[in-house]
């Protein structure tokens, strides 16, 4: 492609000097625009700065936030597993409960193992073949924890049990702050 293309976008059929044909383009002057020396930002000499006028306020972007509602009386929000208070009333998947009154209840079912870890036999065995040092390997250990932390709450003649998966030993401590809170709720 030798020879030029005129721009099919363009609203002029592509004139050399009108808008629309090649780069740079030149723009209308905003009103009360007025040109600098040298267009560094100096004003010209006898010329006070021009102040770009405000926009209307039809014109003017919505940057204010979305108002956001105050939460229910009666207390803060609170999620455990499947329980959720908000307010006044206990949320479950069978119904929502009084949370005056509410009875909390919180079991550990979780264990945490200790045992070494299958690369640190693999290697206490090759350094034991170059020197005694590598049984040092037998002293590490991995602690992993299973199971789960049952929270049951009872209110308003109903009944609800939620089952929160363990995944460390600091599980328990973090369930029973959180159901201590419920409680200090439900007073």
């Amino acid at each position: 492609m030798s020879d030029q293309q005129p721009n099919p976008y363009a609203s002029d059929n592509g004139q050399a000097g009108s808008p629309g044909y090649g780069y740079p383009q030149s723009y209308p002057a905003a009103p009360g625009y007025q040109p600098t020396v040298g267009g560094a930002g100096i004003p010209a000499p006898g010329r006070p700065p021009a102040i770009p006028p405000a926009m209307p306020p039809a014109a003017q972007p919505a940057y204010a936030p979305a108002p956001v509602p105050a939460p229910p009386m009666g207390g803060g929000g609170l999620t455990l597993g499947d329980i959720t208070v908000v307010g006044d009333q206990i949320i479950t998947p069978s119904g929502t409960m009084p949370l005056k009154g509410a009875m909390w209840n919180a079991t550990d079912f979780s264990r945490t193992e200790t045992k070494i870890p299958p690369h640190a036999i693999v290697l206490a065995i090759v350094f034991f073949l170059f020197c005694l040092l590598g049984l040092l390997f037998l002293l590490m250990k991995e602690k992993t924890t299973t199971g789960y932390i049952q929270v049951t709450v009872t209110s308003g003649g109903r009944h609800h049990a939620a089952m929160i998966p363990a995944t460390d030993a600091g599980t328990f401590q973090w369930v029973m702050g959180q159901v201590n809170f419920a409680r200090s709720l439900s007073i």
